[in-house]
């Protein structure tokens, strides 16, 4: 692996074949997204972008799950320090931007829980390949806060907007094969097949003419610029959100596994 990704030891990158560069999601509590990744998952994206040796991306979570979501002890701080909490929003904003303005085709290969900003990356890829069996939620609102990082960039336009609100504000999880009936994912295959699948979607993109493949993605992803001043609006209430009660009552019901009762203001 080129000096290049030598500092995005949060998560591992690999070369599987020629072309091809692979992102692994591996750390502890099903891959949850610590300070140091979360931050690297934003900016891996240019660097990426800049490397002519990748004609495609894959993005996977290690064991038994793409990822867990935002590790609790960053929540805690984002909660307590509004520096953290405002560093954080600029990585989770260019996280988004980033990927949606790499030039290199991704595919996500989706397996087990895939919630938070593992979420973000794996559904804002040009194409997403779901097990079955895996367990797709965006938790924001049951955390107190409202759906940012992704969801308002992208859920209506994959799912539409009926779909999107249900699941965005009742936090009701989809499986792999849900997710592709409404058009959330890309395809669903069994959970056996989900990491063969997508480098097989990769092996197909690298064959492709380089400039085709990036311009037709750059064209199709004006419509998530389109949407980018919803986008911003949604990331600036979630972080708004933080520094209100709801969340702390959001995060100590998680920890202790019951219904949270919220007891915050109204709009």
């Amino acid at each position: 692996m080129s000096d290049a990704y030598d500092r995005f030891n949060a998560v591992q990158v690999d070369r599987p074949e020629e072309s091809v560069l692979r992102i692994t999601l591996d750390g502890p509590n099903l891959n949850a997204v610590g300070r140091d990744a979360h931050a690297q998952l934003a900016d891996i994206w240019p660097v990426i972008d800049r490397d002519d040796s990748v004609r495609a991306v894959v993005v996977r979570g290690a064991g038994r799950a793409f990822s867990a979501g935002g590790a609790f002890d960053m929540i805690s701080e984002m909660v307590a320090d509004p520096l953290v909490r405002t560093r954080v929003l600029r990585e989770a904003r260019d996280l988004v931007y980033n990927v949606i303005n790499c030039s290199k085709p991704i595919v996500s290969a989706i397996h087990g829980p895939a919630v938070g900003a593992g979420l973000a990356v794996a559904l804002l890829a040009d194409i997403s390949i779901a097990g079955k069996s895996a367990k797709i939620v965006d938790g924001h609102t049951r955390l107190g806060v409202a759906a940012g990082d992704h969801a308002v960039i992208s859920w209506p336009l994959l799912c539409g907007m009926a779909k999107a609100k249900y699941y965005l504000l009742t936090c009701d999880a989809l499986t792999g094969e849900e997710a592709e009936r409404i058009g959330l994912v890309s395809l669903c295959v069994d959970d056996e097949e989900v990491q063969d699948k997508a480098m097989e979607v990769a092996r197909k993109l690298v064959v492709g003419a380089p400039s085709a493949v990036s311009w037709t993605k750059l064209a199709l992803n004006n419509w998530y610029r389109s949407a980018g001043p919803a986008f911003d609006a949604s990331l600036a209430l979630e972080f708004y959100g933080f520094g209100l009660p709801d969340v702390g009552e959001g995060v100590a019901a998680h920890l202790e596994k019951r219904a949270p009762k919220f007891t915050g203001p109204t709009p």
